[in-house]
Parts: structure tokens; C-alpha cells; sequence
């Protein structure tokens, strides 16, 4: 491949004038590049002669690392000089943490652009991304495109990727893959790294092309680095000449080229960074004393471990066993056909004896028979569980399983999904466990379930990698715990879409990253507190961050990065991996299918190709037709997704206009602290009656998930009552969902200030603004600051009426109401608050206690007739479902109070008006559509 490029230098001093438009394509390093050539060794030009593959000119890369968060740029320019198309193969390992977010082609004059689209079941793009089989321990994958580049003609490879840097072993490392596969002219590695906080350590290490060499101490930069820093910010420069690229590798395989470094942290909250409404939080306390540990050792004997890998097992146990601390506990088991326990019933403390004695057993251990995973974790987790039921409660100490295998479960217990509900029900959440596979024939996803589901976490190693470095290195990152049982709050009512709060352990040298959404964007101070247990004492840590100040810091980075929104694209890379680290972890098919419809929303909002979506070019005539057509205004969108809905062509199925004003009146409906009212046309009366919920519940409004598919849930919000009022506070509806299931999945969810409306596509549309948006059968209308309307299959219609205060008073929130208009559509079985009564047969009874006298039906015209009284010894009831419901008048006021609605009102929270109690109406959250305890 060195030759090839040789050869392409002299040809164009032979073929300049046919060749004469490539020169200026061609950018040199050298000022006088042929010196470099007379260098390179001979036999390099003679045997690759022949070779008429594409030439690499340039490859570049370019990274921008802000806070942890890393955003990199990869160029690479191909040139075919043949007289003939020749297949260009761009190819870039990046590491597995990280989503591409970008990748566009410009193919002579033209531009082929890409774009995240949902992922097919049968996909036939042809760019795809190879998980795992060919990376480096887990921590790089490959992606790949050919493509077909015409005779004499230009191709620029563009990709971008993001990832946010993992500290680990107490520094964060930045690895880019340098493999342009040719020894080239212009090779460019540039990080520009930014971290407010302060860089207190920073080196680059040698280059990394071997799987042997991946845990590499010392710092010896490649040759050329250049390295520049100052207290906070450093620029990193890798430009090798030619003589230098093949002194490393004469294949153009350079190897990775790694950043390392970490940055200034005190015992405190920890670093949050704000921008845009965003933050992230990161926590990494230190000089805090190490925790105790109680760890067993569950290690895999059978027949497949022998040879190298029992023996790479055996030396890194020897020195694990050696680092660990005088009080510590431990076992160890070891498992193939048969379970064999060092020693039986106990764990032992760590002196000279028992380490002494344990390598020993290890020693011993002899590889035969099959996989017995199941009874090999039942085992450990017993053994586990019963010294951590016989320690002192008020020893605190962080219990863990270490478990490690080569293959599949063969002997037992053999399906993966009864494992893990043995192992769930072994564990009841007391320890954690973590688990390891060597080689190409274990069960990963088991392992990666069995990890989540248990606090802990997996790792992969590569069978020809040196399992004995890479297995102490992992122990060695969770060797040190310093605290357990982490939560972290922050003010209340001042967040939302938080990911991750709550920790079963910190390890030494890592760090716990929170991610979220600032409610009250004008607020100054953010509260935060951090609680966890040390080895002798509970630590709580508050702390009122100034968000002034950290907006400062952002926006001048702002300037700087020509408004990246890092701090928002970073919650957008946590908030899918904890979306998709969730799914794994779920064993319900239906929270399964929310989180993941949540995933690839998010992934398409963010252009990232993750596991749920597909990268697809497009050709550039299939950019050009028609595209503008589905273009939305910014001014009719929310801006937040704007740039998404202008890079993304809509299908046919799906329309974007403006609504006609329209005036509707609907009874049905749940609006104010709230007030329930519910029409009944036939007997010309209506019902009302209130919910006191507390904040936060979440009501099933409405639930005909088997019959129509539509699901309403609303989530209540609470807000101090009026001076003089009888109640102690009040509460509303802020958030109103609506879940469809048929023809397919739509979710729609809405708040006072927006709409969130994903179906096929994915629309962030502003109650700010008059739009009416339609896809998959659903349509949404929006009537500025007014109401919004949702219509399902043109036979089921609801109106959310929304309810904003300019100035509001202590005691008012910005709320929802919600009414149904039309219930045509809804099942004869559908339940909910109101949904319960669309069909059911109601009649008002004046009943006495005079026993010879009999009840009296009476319709709503008599009943309410102007001046009449209730005769002494009556009362007026309503007869439901053989139930009587004493019933008081009252007037309830509407859509805005605009009109006046004459009801019979039911007390004590609809107390046998409803099938059972309001109680059995609260879900778990918004988008959860299974029934609840009075459904039939």
C-alpha cells in the first residue's frame, strides 16, 4: 500500500497534463515532499507496484473535548487516478461507548448526506456498523462503507462521532483509532481539550496496536505529538512525516493513539456544568477511606478453560488475592459439571494463612466436564448472603460476586431466562455481581443481563488478549469501594428527565454521571445533595450551585464552539444509554417496548445511530426531490425540533398545516383541582365529584387498551390553595398522555407548554403556536395557548384545554383540563375514571326513610326545577351498578368558565360512585397502559 502511493507521486510528474486538475487535491506536509520518498525502503515501491486501489491523500481527525464530552471529526480524501470505477473502502474503528451522529460522501461534485432513520426488521442499507467480533476488549468497533468511485475522480469521506469519556482507574482516556490502511501525505491528529474544573494530570501513551499491550502505564508519546496546556485547557497534535508513519507500521496501521488525563475534584456535590436549560452532574469524591469488602470468587473450570485460559485466570487471582485488604472477606467457588466451594458455609478474612492457603486451592484447580452457570451463582449468592445475615448490621461493608466463564450453560439449568429469575431471587438486591466471558462461545447477553439486573457490570475479553491483565485490571476498578447506597436530589419541582439517581456503590477512581433538565431556566441556585454510608458513618453533602456562574462558563464556551449545545447533547448520549440500559434490564415485554419507542425517539431527535436506529445515504437526486416539501417553519415548531424536522423527509402518511379555530363544548371532562363532570345525554343530567390526589400520582383517565387501544393517563401537580380557602392545597393536571396501540404505537404527551407527539416520526410542537400535525391515523391540533385536540381514527376525539397565567399567584399553576368529545370509537369495556361511565346506565332516585313510601325516579328537569326542596326525611341518590350514591346540587363552571354546568355532585372522593377507590386508578407512570385493580 506504501508503494501505491509511490507510484501515484511519480505517475503525476509522467501524466501531468491529463492528471494536472488532481494536483491541487494533493496537500503536501513537506516542503519538499520527494525527499521523503528516496527514503522509503525499495522493496516497498517494487512489490505493490501493480496495485491500482484508490489512494488515501489525507486522513484527519479532530476532536473536541468539553467537560468529558467528546465530539470527533474524521476526513479522509481517496482519489481513483485509474481510467475505471474502483471500490473506495472507508473504514474507522471507534469505540463502542460512542454514537455516530453524522456521516456524509461528496463523490466529485456531489453530495451523498445521511440520516437516522428507524430501524428496520429486514434492513438493506449498506452501511452497517459491526458489533463487537472484531473489537479490541470490547472498547472498539468497526464501520465500514464501500463505495464505487468513478475513473479520475475525488472522494471525501466525512464521520462524526460523540461519546461521553468513562473514568476509570482515576482517569479518563480519549482513544482514536489511526488505521488509514496506506502510508499517506497528510496524517493529522488534533484534540482540543476544555475542562472548567482544571486538568490535573495529562499524557498521551505509545501507540496501541496490540491486544496484549491495552493496559499500558508509562507515557511515551508517538513521535511528532505536540503538546500544549494550560490549567484548564490543552491542544494535542499528531502529525507523523511519512519516514515516521513507516518506522510504526509500513501497512498504515499506526495503532490508537490515547489521551489520558483527569481533572481537578474536592469532597463536596461535585462538578455540575449548565447550558440551555441542561445539566450534567459529575461526582467523584476522594481521600475518603476505603469500604470493606466481601467478595466471592465464582471462577469456571470446565473442560473449555484449559490451556492459556485457566492459566492467564490462575496468575491474575494470585494477585488479586494480594491486593486485597486486611479487612476484607472472601471465597471462592469454582464450577464445570460439579460445584466445588473452598470454604464451605463462610467467607474468611484476608491474612497471610488464608491468601497462602487459597492460591494453593487455585493452583489445584483442574479444567474438566461442562457449564453449570445456574447452580454455580446459586451457590455463591447463598454462601453471600448468609455471612452478610450473620455480620454486625452496623459494620458496613459492600458485598460483590466476581464471575467469570468461557461458554454457554451445558450441565442444569440451560435457558437464560430462568437463570436470570434464579438469580434475581437468589440475590433480593443485596450484593451485586460482576461478571466476565473469555472468548468467542459465552452467552454475553446472559452475562450483560445477569450484570445489570444485580448493580454490576460486564466485560468481554477477546480470547487471543492477555485475559490476565485485562481480568486484574478489572478488579482493580471496583478493588476500592469508598462509598454505598448514593442518592442524589436536587431542589423540588426544579428538574425533570433526570437519569440515573441512585447508586448501590462508588469505586475508587470512577465516577457517577447524573444527567437533566432545569424546569425553572431563570432560577439562580440549583440545590443538590448527595447521601451515602462510608465505612463508619452516613455522609450527606448539600450544596446550592449558582447557576449564573455555570451558565457563564457554558456560554463563553458557547462562543467559542459556535453553539454546540454540548451540555444538551450530552443529557441526550446519557438519557438513551440509560434508556437502553433499562431495556436490558426489563423482563416486561411492555416496558420493554416504551423504553425502547423512548430510545429511538431520542436517537432520532439526536441524529444518533444507536442499536434501535439505521444510518441511511441517500443519492443525491433522491436528497433534491421533493425534500422541501415536507420542510416545517421554524415559527409553526418548537425549535427544539426544528433542525431535526427540516433534516428528516416525512412520509406520504404524514401532513403538517395550519388548524381552523373551532368551538366546542364538552361536558365529560376533568379540569381544575381537578373536577371530574360526566354527561348523560339520554336522562339529560350529569354527575361531578373530585379527586384528591397528592402530587405527583398519576390517574388513569381513561383505558380501553384491548378495545379501542387508547390509553389516557394524567399526572397531578400541586400548588398551595387560595387565602381563605377550606383546603390545605390543590391539585392539577401537568402532564396528559395518550396512548394508542392500533393500527401501531403512538404516544402523545402533553404539557402546558408543549406536545410531544411520536408516531412514525417524532414532533416537539409549541402550545405557543397554531399547528395541526397528522400521521398514522392520529391527528393533533393545536390552537395557540388554548387547547389542543387529538383525534384517533376519526372516531374518538379528545380536547386538552391548556391553562397559562402571565403573572401567576403563589397558588396557581399552569395546568391542563381535559374533555372528551368524542367517545364513538371507545369500547363498551372501557374503564378509567371517566371512561367507566361513556356507557353505563345511571338514574337519579329520591329515596326516603319512610318505608312506605316508595323511591321516586326523577329526571334532571324536575329534579333541578327552580325553588324545589327535597321533602323532610328524603334524599336525592343516584343508582349505578346496584350501588346508591347520596348526591348533593351544584354548579361546576367550564372550558375556561365560559359555561355553567348543573350537576349532581358526589363527596368523599367518589366514594361508591367509582368501582372501587380512586386509589386503584394511580399507575406507575405516564405511559403505562396496563389495567389496574377495578378493570373488568
Amino acid at each position: 500500500m506504501i508503494g501505491l502511493l509511490l507510484v501515484s507521486y511519480f505517475s503525476l510528474a509522467v501524466w501531468g497534463q491529463e492528471f494536472g486538475d488532481l494536483r491541487d487535491d494533493v496537500d503536501y506536509l513537506d516542503p519538499d515532499p520527494r525527499s521523503e520518498f528516496l527514503r522509503v525502503p525499495r522493496q516497498v515501491i517494487t512489490s505493490q507496484r501493480s496495485d491500482r486501489k484508490p489512494h488515501v491523500t489525507d486522513f484527519i481527525v479532530k476532536s473536541t473535548i468539553f467537560s468529558r464530552y467528546a465530539f470527533t471529526a474524521v476526513s479522509s480524501t481517496m482519489v481513483n487516478r485509474a481510467y475505471q470505477p474502483k471500490n473506495a473502502v472507508f473504514q474507522m474503528q471507534i469505540p463502542a461507548r460512542a454514537f455516530i451522529s453524522n456521516f456524509t460522501m461528496i463523490i466529485g461534485k456531489k453530495v451523498h448526506q445521511s440520516e437516522v432513520t428507524t430501524k428496520a426488521k429486514n434492513s438493506k442499507d449498506k452501511i452497517k456498523e459491526q458489533s463487537g467480533k472484531n473489537s479490541r476488549d470490547n472498547e472498539m468497533e468497526t464501520f465500514s462503507v464501500t463505495v464505487s468511485l468513478p475513473a479520475r475522480t475525488k472522494g471525501l469521506f466525512l464521520l462524526t462521532y460523540e461519546e461521553l469519556l468513562e473514568r476509570r482507574l482515576g482517569q479518563y482516556r480519549h482513544v482514536i483509532s489511526v488505521r488509514p490502511m496506506q502510508i499517506i501525505l497528510k496524517l493529522l491528529v488534533e484534540i482540543h481539550l476544555t475542562e472548567p474544573s482544571g486538568i490535573t494530570f495529562l499524557e498521551v501513551a505509545p501507540l496501541r496496536n496490540s491486544k496484549k499491550n491495552s493496559q499500558l502505564l508509562e507515557a511515551s508519546p508517538p513521535p511528532s505529538t505536540k503538546i500544549n496546556r494550560t490549567t484548564t485547557t490543552a491542544h494535542i497534535r499528531f502529525a507523523p512525516t511519512i519516514n515516521q508513519q513507516v518506522v510504526i507500521a509500513e501497512n498504515g496501521i499506526l495503532g490508537d493513539f490515547i489521551l489520558r488525563y483527569d481533572v481537578n475534584r474536592e469532597l463536596g456535590v461535585g462538578d455540575i456544568q449548565i447550558q440551555n436549560g441542561f445539566f450534567v452532574h459529575y461526582f467523584a469524591p476522594k481521600d475518603l477511606p476505603p469500604v470493606p469488602k466481601n467478595v466471592v470468587f465464582v471462577i469456571d473450570t470446565s473442560a473449555s478453560m484449559a490451556g492459556k485460559k485457566i492459566k492467564q485466570t490462575k496468575d491474575a487471582l494470585f494477585t488479586i488475592l494480594e491486593d486485597l485488604r486486611s479487612n476484607d472477606h472472601f471465597n471462592i467457588i469454582n464450577f464445570s459439571g460439579r460445584i466445588k466451594v473452598w470454604q464451605n458455609g463462610k467467607l474468611v478474612p484476608v491474612m497471610r494463612e488464608t491468601v497462602r492457603d487459597a492460591k494453593k486451592y487455585i493452583y489445584l484447580m483442574s479444567p474438566s466436564g461442562g457449564t453449570n452457570i445456574n447452580d454455580a451463582i446459586q451457590t455463591g449468592s447463598k454462601l453471600l448472603k448468609d455471612y452478610i445475615a450473620q455480620q454486625d448490621k452496623s459494620v458496613r461493608a459492600v458485598s460483590l460476586i466476581i464471575f467469570l466463564t468461557d461458554g454457554r450453560p451445558t450441565i442444569a439449568e440451560v435457558q437464560a431466562h430462568k437463570i436470570l429469575n434464579n438469580t434475581r431471587k437468589a440475590v433480593e438486591k443485596k450484593f451485586c455481581i460482576f461478571t466476565l466471558g473469555i472468548g468467542r462461545d459465552v452467552d454475553y447477553k446472559l452475562l450483560e443481563r445477569m450484570s445489570l439486573e444485580n448493580c454490576g457490570e460486564m466485560r468481554r475479553i477477546n480470547e487471543d488478549s492477555d485475559a490476565s491483565t485485562l481480568l486484574k485490571g478489572f478488579f482493580d476498578e471496583i478493588g476500592t469501594p469508598l462509598l454505598s447506597d448514593i442518592r442524589v436530589d436536587y431542589s423540588e419541582d426544579s428538574v425533570e428527565y433526570v437519569t440515573q439517581t441512585v447508586f448501590p456503590n462508588y469505586f475508587n477512581g470512577s465516577e457517577l454521571v447524573i444527567a437533566g433538565k432545569l424546569k425553572n431556566k431563570t432560577s439562580d441556585n440549583l440545590h443538590v445533595q448527595v447521601t451515602a454510608s462510608t465505612s463508619d458513618k452516613h455522609l450527606m453533602l448539600e450544596a446550592d450551585v449558582k447557576i449564573s456562574d455555570t451558565r457563564k462558563t457554558s456560554n463563553d464556551f458557547k462562543a467559542r464552539s459556535k453553539d454546540a449545545k454540548l451540555v444538551q447533547r450530552a443529557w441526550g448520549y446519557l438519557a438513551i444509554k440509560d434508556l437502553l440500559r433499562s431495556r436490558l434490564k426489563s423482563s416486561n415485554s411492555k416496558v420493554k417496548e416504551i423504553l425502547s419507542e423512548k430510545a429511538k425517539n431520542l436517537s432520532l431527535e439526536y441524529n444518533f445511530f444507536t442499536p434501535l436506529t439505521s444510518l441511511h445515504v441517500k443519492r443525491s437526486d433522491e436528497q433534491n426531490h421533493g425534500f422541501t416539501q415536507s420542510v416545517v417553519n421554524e415559527s409553526e415548531v418548537n425549535d427544539e425540533r426544528a433542525q431535526n424536522l427540516q433534516r428528516v423527509t416525512k412520509p406520504e402518511s404524514t401532513s403538517l398545516r395550519k388548524t381552523k379555530k373551532t368551538v366546542v363544548v364538552s361536558k365529560t371532562s376533568a379540569d381544575g383541582d381537578p373536577h371530574f363532570v360526566v354527561d348523560f345525554p339520554l336522562g339529560k343530567f350529569s354527575i361531578c365529584f373530585n379527586i384528591d390526589g397528592e402530587p405527583g400520582n398519576i390517574l388513569r383517565l381513561v383505558s380501553d387498551h384491548e378495545g379501542s387501544g387508547v390509553t389516557v393517563n394524567g399526572q397531578l401537580i400541586g400548588a398551595p390553595a387560595p387565602p381563605n380557602g377550606h383546603k390545605k392545597q390543590r391539585t392539577y393536571f401537568s402532564a396528559i398522555t395518550i396512548i394508542v396501540s392500533k393500527p401501531s404505537r403512538s404516544y402523545i404527551e402533553i404539557t402546558p407548554h408543549k406536545v410531544i407527539f411520536d408516531s412514525r416520526d417524532r414532533f416537539i410542537l409549541s402550545c405557543d403556536k397554531t399547528i395541526e400535525v397528522e400521521s398514522e391515523g392520529l391527528v393533533v391540533s393545536v390552537t395557540a395557548k388554548s387547547k389542543v385536540t387529538v383525534t384517533v381514527q376519526q372516531c374518538i376525539s379528545f380536547v386538552i384545554l391548556v391553562h397559562q397565567y402571565k403573572n401567576p399567584a403563589p397558588y396557581q399553576r399552569d395546568h391542563l383540563g381535559f374533555y372528551i368529545l368524542n367517545k364513538k370509537g371507545l369500547s363498551s369495556s372501557a374503564h378509567g375514571l371517566l371512561g367507566q361511565f361513556l356507557y353505563s346506565a345511571v338514574q337519579i332516585i329520591e329515596t326516603t326513610t319512610n318505608t312506605t313510601r316508595p323511591a321516586r325516579h326523577r329526571n334532571q328537569t324536575e329534579a333541578w326545577r327552580e325553588g324545589s326542596e327535597v321533602s323532610k326525611g328524603s334524599a336525592i341518590v343516584l343508582h349505578i351498578k346496584d350501588r346508591l350514591v347520596p348526591v348533593v346540587k351544584k354548579q361546576r363552571r367550564i372550558y375556561n368558565g365560559q359555561h355553567q354546568v348543573n350537576c349532581w355532585f358526589a363527596k368523599n372522593n367518589a366514594v361508591n360512585l367509582i368501582d372501587g377507590s380512586y386509589k386503584d386508578y394511580l399507575v406507575s407512570h405516564l405511559f403505562q397502559t396496563t389495567r389496574s385493580a377495578n378493570e373488568h
